[in-house]
């Protein structure tokens, strides 16, 4: 691997508030041409990786009180990574992803795009649409071809469903959102000056001790920090999944009421523990506070405001802990008048404009007969071809916990992160700063990561968990004496007891 300057990990680098020296302790290497799109999304991909790697090692260094340990960012790792939640197989079996009313749809003017892959979402699009539960494709797109676009988004969203509009990146740039997500940068991190002296670990004796080597162990520089896990697919997920890679006792918590994808677990959840808990309740509320107060990290990823009522808003949290470090991640920002909308990867690329720019480049969904038939009628919205928002905001969502975590053991105080992935969007429809690597957009680039000298078998594993023979994707997060692969597999969504190991 060689050196290599990369004016996006230098911009991520500094919005994170890290001393751009460190910037230097970074190498890149690995096949070329890997998940081509018109969009740099390789350089996306790389980048964000890149700076949590380097997160990692400088808290590694601020621990052991050595000098930060050397990053490696190997494109094969990352490509393969950015598409784990696609490679990942069970017993042998592939994860379902889209379901069949997760997809483009022609409108009257345009195109709409839905996402009906958990049942509530589902049965709320019939129901905007006027349509029985049995309804499928057939009826929908009838149903479809005859309304407009916005129409047909605001009609669902109205019904707690979830459909967008297609945009161009001008049209975006004109939306009120657009408007509201350009005023912020990449990521925004807040110090909240409670008094609290520095700290890096909960708890005394054991908790207190700097991260392994045991024995020859790998340095994990999240060793002894506990984290409480209020996220669902993708980004939150990603983000939680690297800070267990690094030594974390990662929680996570969800409302048993709530319908959850155990495929989409068994991609995410290594390394985690699992629990339900009602935050209506009581008990539930009891337990929650009691995990809290021994809590170094809290991530949350629903929609913003949603769970203030639980007094889970970021000040409310670190009043109650404090030191806290708290990241938070939406889809569509935490302002503007779409903050409070529910949103995916797959909704945003549409609405920013990704998928009008990557139009004909690639398959308008992951169900193929859908894709052919709109083929068929031309001129369809494309696709990146990874969950690219969802997995680079991910690892800046890591990042940001880990320098906030640096941060806390320097001067202490709480921190908040706030993330998006329409900042994420709009950082990739602008270029980054621009491919590093001569591997930029090609007109009629495929998308995948199939390339030259790329073999994604290397950067694959296969373990037993209690759901079954797992094939996964290996942490592309690499630094000088850092973990190579998680402590444990996961297991099954809320089948974990409400504590801290």
């Amino acid at each position: 691997m060689g050196q290599r300057q990369h004016s996006g990990t230098d911009l991520a680098w500094a919005v994170l508030g890290g001393d751009p020296r460190l910037a230097e302790r970074i190498t890149y290497g690995g096949p070329p041409g890997l998940l081509p799109a018109r969009l740099p999304v390789m350089d996306l991909a790389r980048t964000t990786v890149a700076v949590c790697a380097l997160a990692a090692a400088e808290l590694t260094a601020e621990r052991t009180g050595g000098p930060v340990p050397a990053v490696r960012v190997d494109d094969g790792a990352v490509a393969t990574a950015f598409l784990s939640d696609r490679l990942v197989r069970i017993d042998g079996r592939a994860p379902s992803t889209f379901a069949p009313l997760s997809r483009f749809w022609r409108t009257a003017d345009g195109w709409v795009r839905t996402h009906a892959n958990y049942p509530h979402h589902h049965a709320r699009l019939l129901s905007a649409l006027g349509l029985p539960e049995a309804a499928g494709p057939a009826e929908v797109e009838a149903e479809l071809a005859g309304r407009r676009a916005e129409e047909v988004q605001e009609t669902v969203y109205s019904a707690g469903g979830l459909a967008v509009a297609a945009r161009t990146p001008e049209e975006w740039a004109a939306h009120p959102q657009g408007v509201t997500v350009a005023a912020h940068p990449l990521l925004t991190v807040e110090t909240l000056d409670d008094g609290t002296p520095p700290r890096l670990l909960a708890g005394t004796g054991e908790q207190g001790g700097a991260p392994s080597p045991l024995a020859g162990g790998p340095s994990l520089p999240a060793a002894g920090l506990r984290v409480l896990d209020l996220t669902r697919v993708l980004a939150g997920p990603v983000a939680t999944r690297t800070l267990a890679l690094l030594g974390a006792d990662v929680l996570r918590i969800d409302a048993p009421a709530l319908p959850e994808s155990q495929d989409a677990h068994s991609d995410t959840g290594f390394g985690k523990r699992s629990t339900a808990l009602d935050l209506g309740s009581r008990s539930g509320r009891a337990t929650f506070e009691s995990l809290l107060a021994d809590a170094d990290v809290v991530v949350t990823g629903y929609r913003p405001g949603a769970l203030d009522r639980y007094g889970l808003a970021p000040e409310a949290l670190a009043e109650r802990r404090p030191g806290l470090v708290v990241a938070r991640v939406s889809a569509w920002g935490d302002d503007g008048p779409w903050g409070d909308r529910r949103g995916f990867d797959s909704l945003v690329q549409v609405a920013t404009g990704i998928a009008a720019v990557e139009a004909d480049a690639g398959p308008a969904s992951e169900d193929a007969k859908a894709s052919e038939e709109s083929t068929a009628r031309g001129g369809i919205p494309g696709a990146l071809p990874a969950q690219a928002l969802d997995h680079g905001t991910g690892y800046l969502l890591a990042a940001a916990v880990l320098r906030g975590l640096t941060e806390r053991a320097r001067v202490g105080g709480s921190g908040v992160a706030t993330l998006a992935l329409t900042r994420t969007a709009r950082w990739l429809v602008h270029g980054l700063g621009g491919p590093e690597r001569g591997d930029g957009p090609a007109a009629d680039a495929p998308t995948g990561a199939a390339a030259p000298g790329y073999d994604a078998e290397r950067y694959l594993r296969e373990t037993d968990s209690p759901v079954g023979r797992l094939r996964y994707a290996l942490p592309p997060v690499s630094f000088d004496g850092g973990p190579v692969d998680w402590a444990t597999p996961p297991g099954r969504c809320a089948a974990d007891a409400p504590r801290w190991r």
